[in-house]
């Protein structure tokens, strides 16, 4: 039965991005205003050219600010060796192990080399629910 789900049916159409000069206390303030953990980065062209999570900031903030090393923007920070998917089509069941396999918690969704959403595991957690049980819009309310 979730095989036959398809990670676009499930995946973020709208989740909060980030800038490669996006100041790292601006990057701090989106995550803890949108409460999520972690977020795409993208260049100006909406192509992904990094992932920055909260772990990622915890030590560019400690270079930055107690050791005085490096910049303030989280391109510098960054992780840039970003696995993407590239078909929306995949089922939920092969994203959940291909995640589970890298240990990441999100992997952006891009089409023609431009972003267009996220998977995350709350995503895959909802497409499991939302199977076997009713869905409940108190649950919608996620920025990722």
């Amino acid at each position: 039965m979730l095989q036959s789900i398809q990670m676009r049916d499930f995946m973020s159409k709208d989740p909060v991005t980030l800038q490669v000069d996006t100041e790292l206390y601006d990057a701090v303030h989106v995550m803890l205003e949108n409460k999520i953990t972690g977020a795409t980065v993208l260049d100006d062209e909406g192509r992904v050219v990094g992932m920055i999570s909260e772990v990622d900031l915890v030590r560019a903030l400690e270079q930055f600010s107690y050791y005085n090393e490096g910049d303030g923007f989280i391109g510098n920070y960054m992780s840039k060796d970003v696995e993407v998917i590239e078909d929306t089509n995949m089922n939920i069941f092969d994203v959940a192990n291909k995640m589970l396999g890298l240990k990441f918690r999100r992997l952006p969704v891009v089409s023609d080399g431009k972003f267009i959403g996220q998977i995350s595991c709350r995503s895959i957690l909802q497409a499991f629910k939302d199977s076997v049980c009713e869905h409940d819009e108190s649950e919608d309310d996620v920025h990722e």
